[in-house]
């Protein structure tokens, strides 16, 4: 993978709102129509998620539909990553994630001004979306 693709997705907890906001394209669950939306995307023990606090969202139900989407870099650099979704739903790796997730947004240094303390832990386990992510191929830059 290109060195500056790499860097870009080594986010910290340190890291801005900015450099976490990617755009992804997904195919519609009932449409079949492409839709590209922004989203965060996180880091957690070397591997990326796409979550959200909690609420439905329309992007989860077309990765879970249609787990072939691109994960769109747009800061430091530009980059359309073919990508594969999974949908997370052991409650043990659940746990794990969204445990590190929610610190991270609950830390001192807030990367988005976001109101805290975040949603508690049990309402991320059981309103909040989470996609493993995997990415199949080289990026375009």
């Amino acid at each position: 993978m290109d060195p500056r693709i790499e860097k870009a997705l080594a986010i910290t907890p340190s890291s801005s709102a900015r450099e976490r906001t990617i755009d992804i394209t997904t195919t519609g669950a009932r449409t079949g129509r492409q839709r590209r939306v922004e989203v965060w995307f996180y880091r957690v023990d070397g591997r990326i998620y796409l979550s959200s606090s909690p609420a439905r969202r329309s992007w989860y139900a077309n990765i879970v539909a249609h787990p072939d989407f691109v994960f769109h870099l747009k800061h430091g650099v530009r980059a359309d990553l073919p990508a594969l979704g999974t949908p997370v739903r052991d409650p043990a790796q659940r746990r794990a994630v969204f445990s590190s997730i929610i610190a991270d947004l609950n830390q001192p240094w807030n990367p988005a001004g976001i109101p805290q303390p975040v949603e508690p832990l049990e309402a991320w386990m059981h309103g909040s979306p989470l996609i493993a992510v995997q990415f199949v191929a080289e990026a375009s830059a």
